[in-house]
C-alpha cells in the first residue's frame, strides 16, 4: 500500500471521528456538564464538613425554583405579594413543559399555590406565573434572581429561567445552592415550613413532594429536587439533629434513589465530623464588630427587672451575634416582620398560648436586611432542644408558625442583656 493510501485512510479516519463527536455534542449539547459534585455544610457556622468539586458550575435544573421561591418570600414579607392573591396565568406558563399543574391561560391561581406547586410538583408553569408578576417578564425575573444571588454571596450562579428547564447558560455550584439553602432557612423560617411538606392537593389531584428524604432520613425537613438529562438527578436537603441542621447538595446522581443514598451517606458523615468539632463564631465584618464592641463599652450595666410579667412597651430590638458563645440554648422564632409592633403581637401571642414553655424565655426582636428592606426577626429565647420542638409543635398546632433554632449563634453578652431586660414569667 503506497503512503497516500495511508494517509488518505488516516484522513478519512480522522474525518470520520471528527464527525461523530461533532454530531453528538450536537445532540447533547450539555453532557460536557453533567459532573458529579456535592457538599455538606453546619447551617450554623457556615463550617464546610465535606466536599467533592464544590465549585465546579454544573446544570442547577429545578433547584432554580430555591430562589424563585426566595424572591417570592421576600415579596411576601415586603407585602408585594399575599398568600391569598391570585395571579394571572399567561399563555407562556400554560405552555410549559411537564412537569406542571396544567392550569389554562386566563386562569389565575393563588400564591400559597404556586409555593405549594414548587416544592411539591415542582410545577414549571407556576414558576413562570410568579415570575411573569414579579418581573414582567421570565427574562427580566431571572435577571433579578442572578442579581439576588450576586448579592447573597453566589459568585458563580447565573440564571437565565425560573423553573431550571435547560439553558446553557443557566449554571451554578454545590457550593452555591448550599448557601441558597442556608439562607432560605435563616431569613424566611415562617415560609421556609413549607419545604416541609409531603403532599399538597390542587383541584383534586395529590401530589407528593419529590424529596422522599423527607420520609426515609430522620431530621430532614426541606428542601428541594431537581432534574433534566444534562445535570443528573441534583438535590438540596436540610437536616436537623441533636441542636445542629446540616445542609447538603449533590449534583449529577445516576438515579434518584442513588441520589438520596449518597446524600444519607455524606449527611451522617458531616453529624459524625461536627459532633467532633467545637463550635466557633463566624467572622462578623470589622464595621459592625467595631459598632457592637463600642456599644457594650460606653453603655451602663442594664438593671434587673423585678420577677413579674413584664409590659409590652418595655421591650427592645438587640443586635445580632458578637463575641463568645452561650451554650446548650434554644430559641424558638414566629416570624420575621418589617416593622417591631407585628413582632411584638405575636410574640405575645405565643406567650398566652404557650404560658408554661415560654415561663422564663427572654424576649428578642432583632434587625436584619432582606434585599433593601429592614426585617424585625421575632424570638424567643431560653429554651432546650426538646422544649423548642415541644413549643413549635403547640404553636403550629394554633397557626402560629413557629422554627427550632439552636441559638449558639447568640452571644454571652447578648444573651445577658436579654436576661436582665427581657424576661417574663
Amino acid at each position: 500500500m503506497s503512503n497516500v493510501k495511508r494517509y488518505m485512510m488516516k484522513a478519512t479516519t480522522i474525518t470520520c471521528v471528527a464527525t461523530a463527536l461533532l454530531l453528538f455534542f450536537i445532540i447533547y449539547p450539555n453532557s460536557a456538564f453533567a459532573r458529579y459534585a456535592s457538599i455538606v455544610i453546619d447551617a450554623d457556622t457556615g463550617r464546610v464538613l465535606h466536599a467533592t468539586n464544590p465549585d465546579t458550575r454544573n446544570y442547577p435544573a429545578s433547584l432554580t425554583k430555591m430562589m424563585t421561591l426566595y424572591l417570592v418570600f421576600e415579596a411576601i414579607e415586603s407585602g408585594q405579594l399575599k398568600l391569598k392573591q391570585r395571579l394571572p396565568v399567561s399563555a407562556r406558563a400554560s405552555g410549559m413543559t411537564p412537569s406542571k399543574l396544567g392550569v389554562k391561560r386566563g386562569e389565575s391561581i393563588t400564591v400559597e399555590t404556586i409555593i405549594m406547586a414548587l416544592v411539591t410538583k415542582s410545577a414549571n408553569d407556576a414558576a413562570v406565573v410568579v415570575a411573569e408578576y414579579l418581573g414582567g417578564t421570565e427574562a427580566k425575573f431571572a435577571r433579578i434572581m442572578t442579581k439576588k444571588a450576586r448579592a447573597i454571596g453566589m459568585r458563580r450562579t447565573s440564571f437565565r429561567n425560573a423553573s431550571g428547564l435547560p439553558n446553557r447558560r443557566q449554571l451554578s455550584t454545590a457550593r452555591d445552592m448550599a448557601l441558597l439553602a442556608k439562607k432560605l432557612v435563616q431569613n424566611f423560617p415562617q415560609q421556609y415550613r413549607y419545604f416541609s411538606r409531603q403532599r399538597y392537593s390542587f383541584r383534586g389531584k395529590e401530589y407528593k413532594n419529590h424529596n422522599t428524604l423527607l420520609i426515609t432520613y430522620p431530621g430532614t425537613d426541606g428542601i428541594k429536587t431537581g432534574y433534566i438529562r444534562a445535570s443528573g438527578f441534583n438535590l438540596a436537603a436540610s437536616v436537623s439533629r441533636n441542636g445542629r441542621r446540616l445542609i447538603g447538595v449533590v449534583f449529577g446522581g445516576r438515579t434518584a434513589k442513588s441520589r438520596d443514598q449518597h446524600m444519607a451517606i455524606i449527611l451522617e458523615r458531616g453529624f459524625r465530623k461536627s459532633s467532633t468539632i467545637t463550635t466557633k463564631p463566624a467572622a462578623l465584618p470589622r464595621k459592625r464588630s467595631t459598632t457592637v464592641a463600642s456599644r457594650s463599652k460606653s453603655a451602663a450595666a442594664p438593671r434587673p427587672q423585678p420577677a413579674p410579667t413584664r409590659k409590652l412597651s418595655s421591650w427592645q430590638t438587640y443586635p445580632t451575634p458578637t463575641t463568645s458563645l452561650v451554650a446548650e440554648e434554644w430559641a424558638i422564632q414566629v416570624g420575621a416582620y418589617q416593622k417591631i409592633e407585628p413582632a411584638r403581637l405575636v410574640l405575645r401571642q405565643a406567650i398566652a398560648r404557650i404560658p408554661k414553655l415560654t415561663k422564663n424565655t427572654r424576649i428578642s426582636i432583632s434587625p436584619f436586611t432582606a434585599g433593601n428592606t429592614l426585617m424585625y426577626r421575632a424570638r424567643l429565647i431560653g429554651l432546650s432542644s426538646a422544649s423548642a420542638r415541644k413549643a413549635c409543635k403547640r404553636l403550629e398546632r394554633r397557626k402560629i408558625p413557629c422554627v427550632a433554632i439552636a441559638s449558639r449563634g447568640l452571644t454571652a453578652s447578648q444573651s445577658s442583656q436579654h436576661q436582665t431586660a427581657a424576661q417574663h414569667r
